[in-house]
């Protein structure tokens, strides 16, 4: 490590990074390598959502920040008992090093410890390492490379929750046109209208063959973010609506729901990657906001 920004603490027997540099601030949990906060120094308001009653324990997963989704989405296709969009969120993770880049900002290369949990869930042997830059954008790559000697395949993304001031408040653009499978609806097949909206309702739409980047308008707090995806064909815009979020004990205080929206950078369903021996597949996302 040779970044002077950067702090090591634990708390409940779980270990964090701590970034605090001259562009941003930043909480990254060994546990998953998962971001439970980032917030530019230019904003006036957090841009992750993080719940209230968020789980900060040993093999479970944190409701907010980024969440990674890796190897599989959604439940596991043969055993339930398995965490739900993969196990690399609740894996210990390792520093393998930090930076501080001339701008201004922190980059981190993490990387997956190898645990015996792992083992038995994969029939292959593999590498995943996740690199991280923490500034005035929040960048975020994930590298899956194939230690084994035949091919497999993979789910992976980025399971972000944003903070914004209400639902009601809020349009999603980029996604104009584009054909998504309904969760909420067995999976029906359709095509996107214009801009998104979102109701009371829960809100659950895989947007497939598709790799533009998403725009979160909010017109209380008077900002846009930008979630850029890179090597992605799939986005997932999710939110729990009101009677399945009162039945999740980890999603916050009443109505807590209404402030976020997860806008998620994924390789799901018709767009899983197949990766060869010897090779690596790199997904990108990079979150930035922009205040008007």
């Amino acid at each position: 490590m040779n970044s002077r920004y950067l702090k090591i603490e634990n708390n409940n027997n779980l270990d964090y990074l701590k970034i605090d540099n001259p562009l941003a601030e930043a909480t990254i949990s060994l546990q998953g390598a998962h971001v439970s906060w980032w917030r530019p120094k230019s904003s006036s308001e957090d841009v992750l959502w993080l719940s209230s009653n968020a789980r900060f324990e040993k093999g479970r997963s944190i409701r907010g920040g980024v969440p990674i989704v890796w190897p599989w989405f959604g439940q596991h296709p043969t055993d339930n008992s398995y965490c739900i969009h993969g196990f690399a969120r609740v894996i210990p993770w390792e520093l393998i090093k930090s930076e501080d880049l001339k701008n201004g900002a922190t980059k981190l290369h993490l990387r997956m410890k190898p645990t015996q949990d792992v083992k038995k869930q994969l029939s292959y042997e593999f590498t995943l390492e996740l690199v991280l830059i923490v500034g005035e954008s929040l960048s975020c790559s994930l590298t899956t490379t194939n230690q084994s000697n035949f091919p497999f395949i993979i789910s992976e993304g980025f399971h972000t929750y944003f903070y914004i001031s209400d639902l009601r408040n809020i349009k999603i653009k980029g996604l104009e046109s584009a054909v998504f499978s309904d969760k909420v609806g067995s999976f029906k097949k359709g095509i996107e209208g214009e801009e998104i909206i979102i109701g009371e309702g829960e809100f659950d739409k895989v947007y497939i063959n598709n790799s533009n980047d998403c725009y979160i308008e909010d017109e209380i707090f008077n900002r846009v973010i930008t979630v850029k995806k890179s090597n992605s064909n799939s986005t997932v815009i999710w939110s729990p609506g009101k009677e399945k979020a009162e039945k999740m004990a980890d999603m916050g205080k009443k109505d807590e729901w209404r402030r976020m929206i997860c806008v998620e950078t994924v390789n799901a369903l018709e767009n899983n990657v197949v990766i060869y021996p010897g090779k690596s597949h790199t997904i990108g996302t990079e979150i930035a906001v922009q205040e008007y």
